[in-house]
Order: C-alpha cells, then sequence, then structure tokens
C-alpha cells in the first residue's frame, strides 16, 4: 500500500519584491483570535494558511440565540474566504489539524503543512469533567450544530407534552435543566424562560406553556462567579424574575434520556442544555508545553509557547497572564491576542524586539433575558435595563458585517416588540416516546 501523501508548499513558495522568500505563517483557526492575526499581518511580507475544520467564522456570543430561536445561523455566521478575500497574502484551507511536529501542521488527510510561525487559536471545546458519555443526552453549545440540536430538542419537548396524555411524561417534557451558572447557562435559561412563560402560551391547545419549569444547576454558591458578588445577586433575583429556578450548590452526578440526577436528588426532564465548563482544544496537548487545569497553554509574556519562539497560542488555548492577572477567554482577549501575535511577528521580521502582551480589559457584559443584563464597563458596576442596552449595543458593534447587523438588528427589534420568535424551527428528525400510555388516541 502507498504511503499516505505528504503536502509541502514548496511549489507555492512565493517571494517579495527583492527576490527572497516569504515567511510562511500558518494560522489555526478562523475566530475572532485567529482573523485578528491575519489582519494584523495584512501589508506584512509573509504568506499566511488559516485553516479551519469549518468554512466559516461563527459570533459565538449570539450563539444561544440560535439555539433558543431567536436568530438564524446565518446571521451569525460568515464565510471565512469572503472576510480575507481583499487580503492576497492569505490562502484559506478547510481541514482539521490532528497534530503538530516541529516544523509542521498535519491535517486529518495525512498531508503536512510547513510552517515558519505557527499561531494556534482552535478555541475549546466542552467539558463533561470525565463523563463524556453525559454529551448525548446534554449537549453543549459552542458550534452551530450544537445550536440547532439544542433548539430542535427544546421546541421538540413542548410537542412532546402536547402529545401525551400521561402527566408524568407531560411534565417531563415540560422540565428543562440547564447545567452551569457562567454566562451560557444564564443566557439559556433566561431565553427558554421566554420562550415558555411569553412566547408560546397561546400556541397550545393541551398543554399550558407557562406551566413549565426553568431549572438552573449550578454547584458553587453564585451564578457569574467570575463577577462581582454584587452583580451575581442580581443577576440572581433577574433569574427569579424571569420565572428560572437557580439551585445553587448543587452538584450533577449522572446525566441519561430520563434527566439529570444531583446531589439533591432526580429532576425528570427531556431537554437538558451543559454548559458547566470548557477545556482546550486537543490540540494544546500537542505541544509537549505546560498546561493548566482546563487543559490551556501556559504560554510567555509575547504569548509564545515556552521554548517554542515559532509557535503562539492565542484566545482560549491559552493561559495568558498580564499585569498579573489572567487574561479572561472572552472575544476581546482573543482579538488582542491576534493582533499582538502579528506585531511580535512583525517584529521578528524586521529584527525589533517582541513586545510584551498587555490586556486591555473593556469590560464584560452577560444578559439575563428581555431588559436583563448585568455588566462592568469602565469600571462601572451596570444591572437591569442599562446593562442590558450595553450588551445589546456592544453586540450589535462586534458583529463582523453590516449584514449580519442589519439582520440582527430587525430580529432583535421584531423580537422585543411582538415576543415572537420567528426562527421556531425544528430541524431533522423529531422522534417522540411511543408508548401505549404516553400518545394521544388517533394521532
Amino acid at each position: 500500500m502507498s504511503p499516505e501523501p505528504v503536502l509541502h508548499l514548496v511549489s507555492d513558495t512565493r517571494c517579495n519584491t527583492e527576490g527572497q522568500e516569504r515567511a510562511h505563517v500558518v494560522i489555526v483557526g478562523g475566530g475572532f483570535g485567529g482573523l485578528a492575526a491575519a489582519r494584523g499581518l495584512a501589508d506584512a511580507q509573509v504568506r499566511i494558511t488559516l485553516i479551519d475544520r469549518r468554512n466559516h467564522h461563527l459570533f459565538q456570543p449570539l450563539l444561544y440565540q440560535v439555539a433558543t430561536a431567536g436568530l438564524n445561523p446565518a446571521d451569525i455566521a460568515t464565510p471565512i474566504r469572503s472576510l480575507v478575500a481583499d487580503q492576497a497574502n492569505v490562502r484559506v484551507l478547510l481541514g482539521e489539524v490532528v497534530d503538530i511536529t516541529d516544523t509542521a501542521v498535519v491535517l486529518d488527510d495525512g498531508s503536512a503543512i510547513e510552517f515558519d510561525f505557527l499561531v494556534l487559536a482552535a478555541g475549546t471545546t466542552h467539558s463533561y469533567f470525565g463523563h463524556d458519555e453525559w454529551e448525548l443526552h446534554a449537549p453543549g453549545l459552542k458550534t452551530i450544530e450544537d445550536a440547532l440540536e439544542i433548539r430542535r430538542r427544546t421546541l421538540s419537548a413542548f410537542e412532546g407534552a402536547e402529545r401525551t396524555d400521561d402527566r408524568a411524561e407531560r411534565d417531563a417534557c415540560l422540565t428543562f435543566v440547564v447545567v452551569g451558572g457562567g454566562p451560557t447557562g444564564v443566557e439559556m435559561a433566561g431565553a427558554i424562560a421566554e420562550i415558555a412563560f411569553r412566547t408560546m402560551t397561546r400556541e397550545f391547545r393541551t398543554i399550558d406553556s407557562s406551566a413549565a419549569r426553568v431549572i438552573l444547576l449550578e454547584g458553587t454558591d453564585r451564578v457569574l462567579s467570575t463577577y462581582p458578588r454584587r452583580l451575581s445577586e442580581s443577576a440572581l433575583r433577574q433569574l427569579g424574575d424571569l420565572g428560572v429556578e437557580v439551585r445553587l450548590g448543587e452538584m450533577v452526578t449522572a446525566v441519561d434520556e430520563r434527566g439529570v440526577e444531583t446531589t439533591e436528588g432526580s429532576i425528570a426532564a427531556r431537554t437538558v442544555v451543559w454548559g458547566a465548563g470548557n477545556e482546550a482544544s486537543p490540540l494544546a496537548a500537542r505541544l509537549d508545553a505546560p498546561t493548566d487545569r482546563a487543559g490551556r497553554v501556559e504560554v510567555g509574556p509575547d504569548l509564545s509557547v515556552p521554548g517554542r519562539p515559532d509557535v503562539f497560542v492565542i484566545g482560549d488555548m491559552a493561559h495568558a497572564v498580564s499585569a498579573g492577572r489572567v487574561v479572561p477567554g472572552v472575544a476581546q482577549g482573543a482579538i488582542q491576542g491576534g493582533s499582538h501575535v502579528a506585531s511580535a511577528i512583525l517584529a521578528d521580521l524586521t529584527g525589533a524586539a517582541r513586545p510584551e502582551f498587555r490586556y486591555r480589559d473593556k469590560g464584560e457584559l452577560a444578559t439575563i433575558g428581555r431588559s436583563s443584563a448585568v455588566g462592568v464597563v469602565a469600571g462601572r458596576q451596570l444591572s437591569g435595563w442599562i446593562a442590558w442596552m450595553a450588551w445589546w449595543s456592544v453586540h450589535i458593534f462586534f458583529l463582523i458585517d453590516f449584514r449580519s447587523r442589519l439582520l440582527v438588528l430587525i430580529n432583535w427589534t421584531w423580537n422585543y416588540l411582538t415576543y415572537r420568535r420567528a426562527v421556531r424551527l425544528i430541524t431533522g428528525p423529531w422522534r417522540p416516546r411511543r408508548s401505549a400510555s404516553s400518545v394521544t388516541s388517533g394521532v
């Protein structure tokens, strides 16, 4: 059998105006950090290969809106090629990096791409704390596919409740459990509550959707634990006002098709959403570098891997420290990291000293529901309507193109004025449980 092909981009060598071979920068990941690095090198005499296993850039902070039928996937996703179409020194490859050698990245088809500089911006995956089998019954929220699956399960639960005559099954269908009290969990719980208690209250004839239960489980003593305690307490009150049942200090011990087992007992639920943990991309383990408990690479002051000045790690994959504080895994951290890496590469190419990464904290915001949010902006703690307006404005501004901004603005305005979520489509197979006691006669 012939060996697997190995691709070296020798034939693609390009030269600058002086006839010298350009340095090759390989960027893994087309998210906020990867795009910022590529754009920071737009005018540099380098070749860039941008690799991602999906062909689109995803505005992940609004992914929960797709999962809860507020937005279409295309509203928050843009083809990567279109974003760098005017940048002649960028080549985009659709593929998955599965290994890293001293001089090349290896793709899932066995091909290898050599680099002079490597920028890893592959993000994070879900962490189930050693119980990966829970993912089947409690999907997390990282990709469009995840969001569509959560949307399917959530909307199908109401349909299942409408069909059944069995009271216990109906109650289970109308119970929604969100695991994790971080921003994703809080946002998901608030949005599901709006669907149940506002959007769908007049659409069923057998059930009352407002009788649903939305339960948020958090293992610590407060939600949004990275926020100031006063804002955590405000978020807790706002969740209660929306009808969300928050259980603090309650740990999940098992998840299956029947629901959730916790340290306080069982919860029968047909829809469980996981937002309790993240871990760095498996690529971090391929670097033979020190990592933290979440698998993030402990990078140096210039965001390079210790002992590997040609390899940088940014965004959620990196355990970076600036001014004595760990840089948070948010979009701004990734964007600033990508821009910094571009500056470091330019410094190497010109023989200058590399700058040290300095993270500029522009604040943090978390939405809870309609007119409900908390955040810290310019050192000021905000909550309620004013925080929600700040969150709304910031997210519109940072959407990557004008079309996305316009579509999201129209959808949000419509949702706000009418309480309707126009993207309530169940896609994929819906498989109701068909026991003799749980299916309405004649259906």
